[in-house]
């Protein structure tokens, strides 16, 4: 055999090799449940509110100049401090806010978090709270906001995670830190160990799919299921399949102007970079919770801008899980910034949205704990 022949040969053989990985890294084909008509005849697949305004409402300008000076701050340092400067700069977002909550730090079996408390809070009625941040900023402080809306409409204790992050930290210590602390808040409370009455899970953004991940695992374990979950804006498939990662980069004004330039990097590369660095395959379920098993799962709520990147991520999931038998409810609204519900109270559609979540908590609380403070 000539070198020029065993040349081509090992080329051909490298190629099969890679392109093969590269399947077996994106997994099964999820394009079936782009198809709206796969749920025509279920009048709750998808509840979509209208935006007021159409964008344009002095509240909206606001988010939007408040986003435009965050993601400014983040570009005018040199890279190698931006990522600090986005954990700062989410933190600060927060500053000088008032709340009516009080904010205890606490330890959940190893885990930093922080209690978020309402006045007159049952401390046995309890919720998960996961933030996003992209796996990599985020924090408690960074989503006061939120929790403290929750808090309200549970009428509970809130448990808000500060779990570890990347890249210090691999993808499955968050995971972990999401685990341990279910697990402790079922049998822990802000006044000490008693069992909950009422257990909720909730997360936005990379908080939704650590949400939607610890519900599997959760059936899986056989331990006690969440009486509800929520998720806002989730990123359901790390295999980066979704449609809407492109064809909404330039309505995203939150996740386009971040994640604009992976969009030029061809998906296998960003597939086996995902892979090298996770130590997880994309598509495994822990972190791609879409290509799992979905049925089974307690009540969900997912919300999602339709303007938004991850808009189809939340719809592949949401039609994938009642297809399983799942009760889950998908709305979503026209015009909004990826998780736009931090923006509460001044964002009228924030309201309106924490005013569906507390009806949803309410219609799922065990019978006698439901029913927060009222909104």
């Amino acid at each position: 055999m000539t070198t020029p022949v065993l040349i081509v040969l090992i080329l051909l053989l490298a190629f099969a090799v890679w392109l093969g990985i590269t399947r077996w890294l994106s997994g099964a084909d999820m394009r079936q449940w782009d198809d709206p008509s796969r749920l025509a005849q279920d009048a709750a697949a998808e509840e979509q509110f209208a935006a007021r305004a159409d964008g344009q409402s002095s509240e909206q300008r606001i988010v939007l100049e408040t986003l435009a000076k965050l993601l400014g701050d983040i570009a005018r340092v040199p890279y190698s401090k931006r990522l600090a400067q986005m954990r700062s700069s989410l933190d600060a977002v927060m500053d000088g806010r008032s709340f009516a909550c009080r904010f205890v730090a606490a330890n959940a079996a190893g885990v930093r978090a922080e209690w978020v408390l309402a006045p007159g809070a049952d401390p046995n009625r309890r919720t998960l709270y996961i933030h996003g941040g992209a796996y990599t900023a985020g924090s408690p402080k960074s989503h006061r906001s939120i929790t403290e809306r929750f808090a309200e409409i549970t009428g509970g204790a809130v448990l808000a995670i500060d779990y570890r992050l990347m890249p210090e930290h691999r993808r499955r210590a968050g995971i972990d830190d999401c685990r341990s602390a279910y697990r402790w808040l079922l049998e822990n409370g802000p006044e000490g160990a008693a069992p909950a009455t009422s257990m909720f899970v909730a997360g936005d953004s990379a908080g939704g799919n650590l949400t939607l991940s610890l519900i599997a695992w959760l059936r899986d374990a056989g331990l006690r299921a969440p009486d509800a979950a929520i998720v806002l804006s989730p990123a359901t498939d790390s295999t980066l399949a979704s449609p809407s990662l492109r064809a909404n980069l330039e309505t995203d004004p939150m996740l386009g102007p971040i994640f604009r330039h992976l969009a030029r990097i061809p998906r296998s590369l960003l597939l086996w970079f995902a892979w090298l660095q996770n130590r997880i395959r994309p598509a495994d379920p822990v972190i791609s919770p879409l290509f799992g098993d979905l049925s089974n799962l307690p009540p969900l709520l997912i919300q999602a801008s339709r303007a938004e990147m991850l808009i189809d991520d939340a719809r592949r999931y949401a039609r994938k899980a009642r297809s399983a038998g799942s009760p889950v409810r998908l709305q979503t609204w026209s015009h909004m910034v990826h998780v736009w519900q931090i923006f509460t109270p001044a964002l009228p559609e924030a309201r309106e949205a924490f005013d569906e979540i507390r009806r949803f908590v309410d219609a799922a609380a065990p019978a006698g704990a439901a029913g927060g403070r009222a909104t």
